[in-house]
């Protein structure tokens, strides 16, 4: 039987196609703004690699943060919320705190009728992305589509490498590794902490991440036999031959950092069943972190 997490994993191209097609040309970030992204968790993560692409294309300067550690009376132009439940507790006090304060503020969000629709100035809705399990899947990397293609990426060929995660057989070692190390550089490094939490949620799998040319000062010493060094997007040269040289093995593939993180969650449902996990309901995990007040 195919869980909902599955389902949601193998509809990601054409959640994709739909983001870009209905990219809002007013809500999102304008260029030349001063602007910092805001999340809990996954969208933690989507708002590091959405900051270097924005900063990248010379839309202008961008930060990241955890909603919780979000600087209070630092100067913004605008701060984007990214919230799929509308409900997260820390998402909402900084959108509450950033009012008071005068900023503008956007929420990109999958959840109507939820308390985001009146925090925030201006509301980009992703519902068609939401998702019945608890682990996030196509909501992150659609609002990330989104994103990129507001910022003028053409993701013609990043859908097309989506089709082709979505099918392609996993790599086999994968299935039965102890333990995972994720690498990204620049935007990627946002995806390969999102690929180390997809693996830990769903399937409980020990797993790091750090940016690819900082492995080298430290991280490097965990590899060996029966673990992988999975990098998303271009390697740095001579990394894999260090990892290989470890008794590790050494991931990479040619397709879009984005649409390698498919198959990322991919390989983190199948090992769940392995394990007789659930993947849509992963262990001490809820929709949306709402604490008591």
């Amino acid at each position: 039987m195919t869980t909902h997490t599955e389902a949601e994993i193998a509809s990601q191209p054409d959640c994709w196609r739909r983001a870009v097609s209905e990219t809002p040309a007013d809500a999102l970030p304008r260029r030349g703004e001063r602007v910092a992204v805001i999340g809990c968790g996954t969208s933690w993560f989507v708002a590091q690699a959405y900051a270097v692409l924005r900063e990248r294309a010379g839309h202008g300067a961008t930060d990241a943060f955890a909603a919780s550690e979000f600087p209070s009376g630092r100067p913004y132009d605008r701060v984007l919320a990214l919230t799929r439940s509308g409900t997260t507790t820390e998402v909402l006090e900084a959108l509450e705190a950033l009012r008071k304060a005068g900023t503008r503020t956007t929420a990109i969000t999958a959840s109507p009728g939820t308390p985001v629709m009146t925090a925030a100035d201006e509301i980009v809705m992703l519902d068609f992305a939401d998702e019945r399990s608890v682990v996030q899947t196509r909501f992150a990397t659609t609002q990330l589509a989104l994103l990129r293609a507001h910022l003028g990426e053409d993701l013609t060929g990043a859908v097309a490498d989506a089709e082709r995660a979505v099918s392609a057989p996993l790599p086999a070692r994968t299935l039965a590794a102890e333990q995972f190390t994720f690498l990204g550089r620049g935007w990627s490094y946002g995806l390969a902490l999102e690929a180390g939490l997809k693996m830990r949620e769903a399937c409980r799998a020990w797993t790091e991440s750090y940016p690819a040319m900082e492995y080298r000062h430290g991280p490097i010493s965990i590899a060996g036999p029966n673990r992988i060094t999975w990098m998303l997007g271009e390697s740095p040269r001579g990394l894999r031959e260090e990892v290989e040289a470890t008794g590790g093995s050494f991931l990479e593939s040619s397709l879009d950092p984005m649409a390698e993180l498919i198959t990322v969650q991919r390989v983190a449902v199948a090992r769940a069943h392995a394990q007789g996990l659930n993947p849509d309901e992963p262990l001490h995990l809820t929709r949306s972190v709402i604490l008591p007040s």
